[in-house]
């Protein structure tokens, strides 16, 4: 008798089973692959981008979906030459669902390369490279940060609008400093300016001097400048340190002052940035979503944590719309498209290439804030040149 009691238990087991849905069958969690900076200058970003993505996770019950979250982790030390080998870490080795990064857009771009190849859905919290939702655009990549056009395309229209007609650009020669200095070009003399010359210095060098002697020669109306992380530390610090602020205003996309403003101190007073957030937006999502992060990590949020805490919120809009069965992929990369995002910087719904249509705000350095003086262009779309995603 006991072998036909554990059959029929065996049935009754493999019937109640059979009517449960997969996704709630299988309880293995959401493997997250975090590729991003942990050492060099652009290491407090990437901590930023992980702590703003873990809090909405937090906020969830540690849930998303229904599923557990499990966090793999791969410095990239902001090199694209080991880009390719560290992001196949998380895919192949720990066989993530999904990658997370990164910061620099040179190592975003391979990341976009193998995420293309693999059909691995990638979710860029920072890298602006327009390639990215240009000519690599794929149904299985999502950003949501910026392009490099973006923040750089308004503050060209806000210099010209200032009454500059001459400009002198600096940045790194790199991927995201070119297109940021390009989509501020483009900006800046579709209303009437000129940039009269690009200087450029390699990644991540911070030698700025003989650079800055040609600034003060030339005696440009401003400059447009962008460096991030410690090298927009210096930079500011080295411009001011030479007089120029005193009649050369200096420009940039929000960037040059975002995550640095302590250590640029009395530096970086009165700048003018542009980006898709601010300090002091002091709306009620914004004003939650701040106090938050400075309980959590004892620092105050920006830019770089609400991109983050934003790349959390896509995946769960994409895991709510199929109850966490990550198999039905085309579903919910779907949804993740027509997603609307309530951000902290402000809603915002993604463009057909995946890249976010956002407020760029005018901001103005008041002590150790970016405040928002104004919106400077209103749901700015990237225009995805090169595209072919419907």
């Amino acid at each position: 008798m006991k072998p036909a009691i554990t059959l029929s238990l065996a049935a009754a087991v493999a019937g109640i089973f059979a009517a449960v849905p997969a996704a709630a069958q299988s309880q293995a969690p959401i493997k997250v692959g975090f590729m991003l900076p942990a050492t060099g200058t652009y290491a407090n970003l990437g901590n930023m981008i992980e702590n703003g993505f873990k809090m909405y996770v937090n906020e969830q019950g540690g849930k998303l979906g229904g599923r557990e979250i499990q966090y793999f982790k791969v410095d990239d030390e902001s090199d694209p030459a080991k880009a390719t080998d560290n992001v196949n870490k998380l895919i192949k080795r720990d066989q993530v669902d999904v990658v997370v990064g990164t910061v620099h857009s040179g190592v975003a771009l391979a990341m976009a390369k193998v995420a293309r190849e693999t059909k691995t859905l990638l979710i860029v919290p920072n890298a602006g490279a327009d390639v990215i939702t240009g000519a690599m655009c794929a149904p299985n990549i999502f950003r949501t940060s910026f392009t490099n056009w973006q923040p750089a395309y308004a503050m060209g229209k806000v210099a010209a609008d200032r009454g500059h007609k001459k400009i002198m650009t600096i940045t790194w020669n790199y991927a995201a400093g070119n297109e940021s200095v390009k989509g501020f070009q483009e900006g800046f003399e579709k209303a009437g300016g000129k940039v009269t010359e690009s200087l450029t210095l390699p990644f991540p060098n911070v030698e700025y001097q003989a650079l800055l002697t040609q600034i003060a020669s030339q005696k440009p109306d401003a400059v447009y400048a962008f460096f991030a992380g410690g090298g927009a530390v210096k930079f500011v610090k080295d411009y001011v340190a030479a007089g120029l602020n005193k009649t050369i205003p200096l420009y940039g996309p929000g960037f040059l002052t975002d995550g640095t403003l302590e250590a640029q101190g009395q530096a970086a007073q009165g700048m003018i940035t542009t980006l898709h957030y601010a300090d002091n937006l002091n709306t009620p999502r914004d004003n939650t979503f701040r106090l938050n992060f400075a309980k959590a990590y004892k620092t105050n949020a920006d830019v770089y944590a609400v991109q983050g805490y934003d790349a959390a919120q896509l995946l769960a809009t994409g895991l709510k719309s199929v109850n966490g069965d990550f198999s039905k992929r085309d579903q919910m990369l779907k949804a993740m498209g027509s997603a609307t995002i309530d951000s902290p910087r402000g809603k915002f719904t993604l463009s057909p290439a995946h890249n976010p249509i956002q407020d760029i705000y005018l901001r103005e350095v008041k002590g150790i804030n970016n405040e928002v003086k104004g919106v400077a262009i209103k749901a700015l779309a990237d225009p995805a040149r090169g595209c072919k995603q419907s």
